[in-house]
């Protein structure tokens, strides 16, 4: 070997230099790869949904499982009290989004380079950027509050110098808000945008209202609300009318079909995570961060988490007049007694909440079982609906010992631009707008009993709701009207994992949550340590991990 005379240089198969990239079609494989983050999560670390975290925190939930020691990092989210600036599955989640905003700033620093005759589709593909990496930042502002905002202009070399406390909690909240703004002014109209799993301008500034919307609730440093924007709230307002006015999305006839991969990237979809099967891969892009939220019987097998929680459930009861029992709701528990004909009750339920001995998914003859839960004795038995499919729909596929699907999940839905609209008008003391748009919603709700399949002649639940009518049912004050809001946006995306963010956006989370805990306890010992610490368990700690490697530049939470 030391006698040879010739040199070998070989370019290693599977690795490509940083200048490989910097051509069109290769930056269009990085604009896809950043996509393809959207639903990059883990069972672990799911963000499909953040229901974990919205969910499970926000009370429409219980962790679900084999007990509190399954996949414990979750019940220590549940019970607050339990967790820990040391949560592994903190850290992986911190971790998992910074992989999108990375993905998503490589993008747009090989794009910014670029001239239009080079790359005719650099301004539309900066939008899109622009809109993921909002996206990957609010899912982390509203989980952790404080994070160092990074973007494309600023060199790796550099990364160790920003601060998650650089930016103020509002300014924070600006820079996202910028990123939608800019995929506003670039991303082409929602007829133009050729492949529906793309952003477009309509979708961008659906996003933007609801930055806004969080933005307008103003937070000191201890996490309490101090002011509401008007201002904020008026352009909220003005993004969903003119999101409304095209006339490109409207409600689908049945609330049910938003859950449902034939009905996928509907008309009521506004911005849809894309999954897939059998496109060439293994297994395909499958749904992971649902992969633990399906029954434990033969045709599936694992694992029951996800299980709603009796509050929950009652919260679908309405009284005589039709409406919300606000606040004798959780008198009498029906979940624990199962009598659903007694009372009347929103249709919401029987497509959110899997209940034994009805039919499972709209399938007559798949009947929920209580032996399909995983964990009766702790979390009783029921199951969430919406992420899961049945076994014999197109899109099912197994990993075992998990499954999963390829059906598409909504980040943002037509009724939530609704809802954002009413919710704005309401705040800023204009509630008789509201009103239509709330009943728009609730009509939709009274008439989605077609999938709702009666077993032995019997519905599964005695469906009856009606609409706000003042004079008539309600008196349609601004606080009556904030109530009836509030209490739409938890039926309408129940289980959906935003409902904690909801809850702490108006600042009402502490009293929200020790309230359901003081009654939730007498029905689940699993919740005996449960307690939320005011100006603490708004949001998450820091990942110490993350405090580490920063070598104490990042600082920690109030309360932490």
């Amino acid at each position: 070997m030391i006698s040879c005379k010739k040199a070998l240089d070989e370019t290693p198969q599977g690795v490509v230099s940083d200048g490989d990239l910097n051509t069109p079609e290769n930056v269009e494989k990085m604009v896809i790869a950043a996509y393809s983050s959207l639903g990059n999560d883990h069972y672990t670390s799911p963000y499909t949904s953040m229901w974990p975290y919205g969910s499970v925190r926000g009370g429409d939930t219980y962790k679900g499982g084999d007990g509190p020691g399954d996949i414990s990092e979750f019940h220590l989210f549940e019970t607050f009290s339990l967790n820990r600036v040391d949560n592994g599955l903190a850290d992986e989640l911190w971790f998992r989004l910074y992989v999108g905003i990375g993905r998503a700033n490589d993008a747009l620093r090989r794009i910014d380079k670029m001239d239009d005759a080079t790359y005719p589709n650099k301004s539309k593909r900066q939008g899109e950027m622009r809109f993921l990496r909002g996206h990957f930042y609010f899912l982390a502002k509203i989980l952790f509050k404080y994070v160092p905002f990074i973007d494309e202009t600023i060199p790796q070399t550099a990364y160790e110098t920003i601060s998650n406390k650089a930016l103020s909690n509002d300014s924070l909240w600006g820079k996202i808000a910028d990123d939608f703004r800019a995929a506003v002014a670039q991303l082409p109209d929602a007829a133009e945008q050729a492949q529906v799993g793309r952003a477009n301008k309509l979708s961008a500034k659906a996003y933007l209202a609801k930055v806004l919307l969080y933005q307008a609730y103003e937070q000191d440093e201890n996490n309490n609300v101090t002011h509401i924007n008007t201002g904020k709230l008026t352009e909220v307002n003005s993004l969903c009318d003119e999101i409304i006015q095209s006339g490109h999305y409207i409600l689908n006839t049945d609330y049910g079909f938003n859950f449902l991969t034939s009905h996928e990237n509907s008309k009521e979809s506004v911005f849809a995570i894309q999954f897939s099967k059998d496109d060439g891969t293994p297994k395909g892009r499958l749904d992971y961060g649902h992969a633990l939220n399906y029954p434990m019987n033969q045709e599936y097998g694992c694992c029951g988490f996800h299980v709603p929680s009796h509050d929950l459930i009652n919260a679908f009861k309405t009284g005589a007049d039709g409406l919300p029992m606000f606040n004798t709701y959780n008198d009498n528990d029906v979940a624990k007694s199962g009598d659903y004909q007694t009372n009347t009750f929103d249709p919401r339920l029987s497509h959110t909440v899997a209940i034994p001995g009805k039919p499972y998914k709209y399938a007559q003859g798949f009947v929920f079982q209580r032996s399909w839960a995983r964990a009766p004795e702790v979390y009783d038995a029921f199951a969430s609906l919406k992420e899961v499919v049945t076994p014999d729909d197109p899109s099912f596929q197994k990993v075992p010992p998990f499954m999963s699907s390829s059906k598409n999940w909504d980040i943002i839905r037509y009724d939530d631009v609704l809802l954002f609209k009413a919710e704005a008008l309401i705040e800023l003391g204009r509630q008789n707008e509201a009103l239509p748009l709330i009943n728009q919603l609730r009509t939709r709700a009274a008439a989605s009993t077609g999938m709702l399949k009666l077993l032995n002649g019997i519905p599964s639940a005695n469906y009856g709701m009606t609409t706000y009518q003042p004079g008539v049912n309600c008196t349609w004050t601004q606080d009556y009207a904030r109530q009836a809001l509030r209490w739409e946006r938890r039926l309408e995306f129940a289980t959906e994992g935003y409902h904690f963010f909801d809850l702490v956006r108006w600042g009402i989370a502490a009293t929200y949550i020790n309230g359901y805990f003081t009654v939730e306890k007498k029905r689940s010992a699993h919740l005996n340590d449960a307690a939320f610490r005011k100006s603490r368990d708004e949001y998450l700690p820091i990942p110490l991990n993350q405090v580490n490697y920063s070598r104490g530049l990042y600082q920690q939470n109030v309360g932490w």
